[in-house]
């Protein structure tokens, strides 16, 4: 299945687009939680188990598990196994390099951990994401306006030719219109600039899914987001949290509290959409 038809499959079955970042960070994990990898991959489960009927998908950002080396490579692909098969994965490592290094990192990401989807640096341009787009069932999600503070430092800077002068978050999101051939792409815009995500939904069109990464710790608004993102049916926005659902409680109500923090977001979102 399309990664486009398994995150819509779930975010209508869940009434939910919801997206839980799965990024563990042993500081912050609850008091009973071991500080090992053992313990990291035991909090991780407990989370999927407790939101699994509210998301329309999961992140894992690979720095997370990175950090732990080997081990944390190996507990990555455990854990997008055990994520159930009908929600899709986001795996956000934002690669990005000459032809021949992007088509090794698209097997890592789809053959070897078997993610449904891979956020993409487009800085050097089509050759760069050509390799993941190949996996014709799978998404590549394009670096579009981050919601990082420095953000603007490039991506909202003016670029001028003969044709046209924009901002660059602007021509990235034109320019992926002409490489979705296969209807496999996304773009990654910040709820911290709501104006912004407007302007690239009104570019990008209904078809194209937009991951939205600020709401919560970063000061996004989560009824800004969805207005902005979403296309005309009110889909395609998928609205991603990490820190305010994984670290709602330091204890053994951890993946209780995770739930009701990802379902406050989830109930806003039915009043809206659904």
């Amino acid at each position: 299945m399309k990664f486009k038809d398994k995150l819509l499959n779930k975010a209508i079955e869940n009434k939910s687009w919801l997206c839980v970042g799965l990024d563990p960070d042993i500081n912050k994990l609850p008091n009973e939680i071991d500080k090992n990898i053992v313990g990291v991959g035991k909090f991780l489960r407990s989370i999927i188990d407790a939101t699994s009927d509210i998301v329309c998908a999961y992140k894992p950002n690979s720095a997370f598990y990175e950090q732990f080396g080997i081990e944390g490579v190996s507990l990555l692909r455990e854990i997008i196994s055990y994520v159930p098969d009908s929600i899709p994965v986001i795996l956000d490592a934002k690669r990005g390099d000459i032809g021949n290094a992007s088509r090794m990192y698209a097997v890592s990401a789809f053959d070897h951990l078997k993610a449904d989807a891979i956020t993409v640096n487009p800085y050097m341009g089509y050759d760069c994401v050509k390799p993941f787009l190949e996996y014709k069932d799978k998404g590549v999600i394009v670096l579009c306006l981050t919601s990082n503070p420095s953000s603007a430092e490039f991506q909202k800077r003016t670029i001028s030719n003969k044709d046209c002068s924009w901002a660059l978050y602007k021509l990235v999101a034109e320019k992926v219109l002409s490489w979705n051939e296969y209807g496999n792409i996304g773009l990654v815009a910040g709820a911290t600039s709501p104006m912004e995500l407007s302007e690239i939904r009104e570019i990008i069109g209904d078809d194209i899914p937009i991951l939205i990464p600020g709401v919560g710790a970063q000061g996004g608004d989560l009824e800004a987001s969805l207005k902005m993102g979403s296309n005309s049916s009110g889909q395609l926005a998928i609205i991603n949290v990490s820190r305010s659902a994984l670290y709602a409680s330091k204890e053994s109500d951890y993946a209780e509290k995770s739930r009701t923090s990802a379902l406050q977001l989830v109930s806003r979102m039915r009043s809206l959409l659904f």
